[in-house]
């Protein structure tokens, strides 16, 4: 049985699953509503306040798709229930951050300011002091593809460490040139 895919999903008090025919699924809660649709073979029940999976057979496809339909689930209750965030930072002299309406807009070296929208259902914030960005949203897959996409603009370069970066990351840095 697999370790992920055999723990059961509790509900919050203020959170929804409906099953639909053809496993169709679709959560609701307090911050929105996320729907996706699993393998028709996994059975995904409900009871008491409680999501649990189970699958057909012990068939290589069925235990692989075992646990990423649990977690996948587990992911859309917990974004309609509190969301994701990820935080982003950004060093460098002459780097910056900031909002201009519903966009995100960085100041990175280049001849001209990057401009990105927020896709639906992301949010950012802007602490220009600080140099920070977080975006937020109920959807973590889309969470983490949209700070993917704004650590693009400047990855972290290894020599001198500027660039953006996520919260905590550490970046490896090389020695350079040796003078002699």
């Amino acid at each position: 049985m697999s370790r992920i895919g055999r723990l059961p999903i509790s509900l919050p008090k203020n959170v929804t699953v409906d099953v639909k025919p053809g496993n169709e699924v679709i959560v609701k809660g307090p911050k929105g509503q996320l729907e996706q649709s699993f393998n028709v073979d996994m059975a995904i029940e409900i009871s008491d306040g409680v999501v649990t999976i189970s699958r057909p057979s012990d068939g290589r496809i069925h235990r692989m798709q075992h646990g990423l339909t649990r977690a996948l689930l587990s992911n859309m209750v917990t974004g309609v229930s509190t969301g994701f965030k990820k935080d982003l930072e950004i060093q460098g002299v002459g780097y910056r951050a900031e909002m201009k309406g519903p966009k995100l807009v960085l100041y990175m070296g280049y001849s001209h300011p990057v401009e990105m929208d927020a896709p639906a259902g992301i949010s950012y914030t802007v602490d220009a002091r600080a140099g920070k960005v977080r975006v937020e949203g109920i959807d973590k897959e889309l969470v983490g593809l949209t700070a993917a996409r704004i650590r693009r603009v400047r990855p972290p370069e290894p020599y001198h460490g500027k660039g953006i970066r996520y919260a905590g990351e550490v970046v490896r840095r090389k020695q350079g040139k040796t003078g002699k």
